[in-house]
């Protein structure tokens, strides 16, 4: 919530330098310090969107990482957030992984531990994966498809590791395996992975899926050697089959890592070993975290929301320092659900008024402003998603404050000339979700549809307010808002969770709201499908249904502002991860 060509990095750079030019930032002038010489063009502001920032085969470094607050843990098997993601590569390698390279390309999944994406058979059903060979731990020890099928195992006990994604549990033919916890020495009789020989693993699903190489992207995925397993206390080090490796781990306070002796690079394709060491410091104060940022004392922030409020004043009003900030899209979409279990909007033409009615504009300005809240939502689909197709029903680019006279229309379609009155919800704790309500408030208010506001805590919001069907209906929320980002850049890993109403259930919902057999028929054509154009067709053509049944109202496509210090070298925006791709950081 939240999950994504064969030219070099230093031809991408090359590629991209022109557009970047043109797009205006840092100008023509030139600098001595930081990532120039004075005969070099200064850095540019969004450069790291498209491009490698500072190119560098330099070995020796060190980078400083810090974080305010904690992972949800280190342990491949038991992370949900991105940025865990995102970090772990560092340490781990999963079967396929996104190309980390600038640009669309890095939407591009390849072979990361497989020597290339999976091999469909039965229809979807089956996938098979072959390792790489001369795979090893950080102590020496071959890595066999054993591992990564105990990793696979490990990661569905829910009670050991819950914070990771449930894919796995709710898609493999897995029986009454549970895993290796609670059913130890039962491994070899789980049949829904399959390990024909030690470069061979076969997966067996439920139903077909077509996008299961995204599934293999997990890192869950990642190798475990089952005699190093300690539950819950793997987290404290991981064994490594990355380039690097846990030397210290001090929870909520810091890690350490070192090279990782027993990794080849002739093994790895997408990965260098640059760096002699990264830390991280844990549990740091943002603001704080933000000014060593801006300082250099710390070479990045580990996020995925970028710099805090105090330091994106700074970094949009200095030309100096906003040089070297990236603003970077992400597959994030701010809404707000329009509930039909509450009347009248079980009247679609209700539903459309709002639609018609909402100022986007303002509440853009709620979330921080284009650059550093996002872009207006025509439709509900990011468009850094794979297969998003523009669609803008309601007219949103030509009047993104609003179209009264629509709206107007539509009350009268439905039976309210007059306007109604409904309840809108949000999370209390989070500021942007309150403005968004008070500014729904006012542009509705133009054609008659008064809002009341009631804010509820963000922990229990889907559990036992807003993600409740009975607390809803009873208590007449007709309106609520709140956000989903991908699990992964693909329909599936978007939508599946926010529309299907299958998965709708009793509390603790994040589909709020769509209840249509029509995009239901259209998750199962797409998952099942495994041309991945024509899988891409169809969540383009979900995405229209999803806008034309009125039941979601998308406002922002996020985006978030990043920092990258003058030294850092070979930065950019992964268009996966919305941050800057780890993998490739070097000083």
């Amino acid at each position: 919530m939240k999950i994504r060509s064969k030219a070099s990095a230093v031809a991408i750079t090359a590629a991209f330098a022109l557009v970047v030019s043109a797009c205006g930032g840092g100008g023509g002038s030139t600098q001595k310090t930081g990532g120039g010489t004075a005969d070099a063009p200064a850095s540019q502001y969004n450069a790291g969107v498209t491009q490698v920032v500072n190119p560098s085969d330099k070995t020796g470094g060190a980078i400083h990482m810090g974080m305010p607050g904690d992972f949800d843990s280190v342990d491949p098997g038991d992370m949900y957030y991105g940025y865990a993601w995102n970090f772990a590569r560092l340490y781990t390698r999963a079967l396929t992984m996104f190309k980390p390279v600038p640009g669309e390309e890095g939407l591009q999944l390849v072979g990361d531990l497989a020597e290339d994406l999976g091999k469909p058979t039965d229809g979807g059903k089956t996938w098979t994966y072959k390792l790489r060979s001369g795979l090893k731990f950080e102590d020496g020890t071959p890595v066999t498809s054993k591992d990564v099928k105990y990793a696979v195992a490990r990661s569905l006990d829910k009670e050991v590791l819950p914070s990771g994604p449930t894919y796995f549990n709710d898609w493999l033919d897995n029986g009454d395996y549970t895993g290796p916890y609670k059913m130890k020495g039962k491994l070899d009789d789980w049949k829904a992975v399959d390990t024909p020989d030690d470069q061979t693993i076969v997966f067996h699903l439920k139903k077909p899926y077509g996008g299961f190489d995204y599934f293999a992207m997990l890192p869950q995925t990642a190798p475990v050697p089952e005699a190093k397993d300690t539950g819950t206390k793997y987290k404290e080090h991981p064994v490594s089959t990355g380039p690097y490796m846990f030397k210290a781990h001090e929870l909520g306070k810091r890690i350490d890592l070192v090279k990782n002796p027993n990794w080849d690079a002739a093994g790895d394709p997408n990965r260098k070993q640059l760096n002699e060491t990264i830390d991280v410091l844990l549990g740091q104060n943002e603001d704080d975290l933000d000014q060593r940022l801006l300082s250099g004392k710390i070479d990045i922030k580990i996020n995925s929301t970028g710099v805090a409020a105090n330091a994106r004043k700074t970094v949009l009003t200095d030309p100096k320092v906003k040089q070297y900030a990236d603003s970077a899209a992400l597959d994030r979409t701010w809404f707000a659900n329009i509930n039909g279990d509450v009347k009248p909007f079980d009247n679609i033409h209700c539903r459309k008024a709002v639609m018609y009615a909402a100022d986007r504009t303002a509440i853009q300005g709620a979330f921080g402003g284009p650059e550093a809240g996002g872009d207006i939502a025509l439709s509900l689909m990011p468009p850094k998603m794979t297969g998003y197709e523009k669609n803008d029903l309601y007219g949103v680019e030509a009047n993104p404050g609003g179209d009264v006279a629509k709206a107007k229309e539509e009350l009268a379609a439905c039976g309210q000339p007059n306007g109604f009155t409904t309840t809108i919800s949000y999370r209390n704790e989070r500021s942007a979700e309150k403005l968004t309500a008070e500014s729904l408030q006012q542009s509705l208010g133009r054609v008659g549809i008064k809002l009341e506001i009631k804010g509820y805590p963000q922990g229990d919001y889907f559990k036992l307010y807003a993600g409740k069907p009975d607390f809803t209906s009873k208590n007449g929320l007709g309106i609520l808002i709140y956000g989903w980002g991908a699990d992964y850049p693909e329909g599936f890993g978007f939508f599946q969770q926010i529309v299907d109403s299958r998965v709708i259930r009793d509390a603790g919902n994040t589909n709020l709201s769509v209840k249509d057999p029509e995009i239901d028929k259209l998750i199962d054509q797409a998952a099942a499908e495994l041309d991945a154009g024509k899988r891409n067709s169809i969540w383009a053509a979900l995405d229209k249904k999803v806008m034309d049944d009125a039941f979601i109202l998308p406002y922002v496509w996020a985006h978030s502002l990043f920092y990258r210090p003058p030294a850092l070298k070979n930065a950019f925006v992964s268009q996966n991860f919305g941050m800057y791709e780890f993998l490739t950081l070097s000083k």
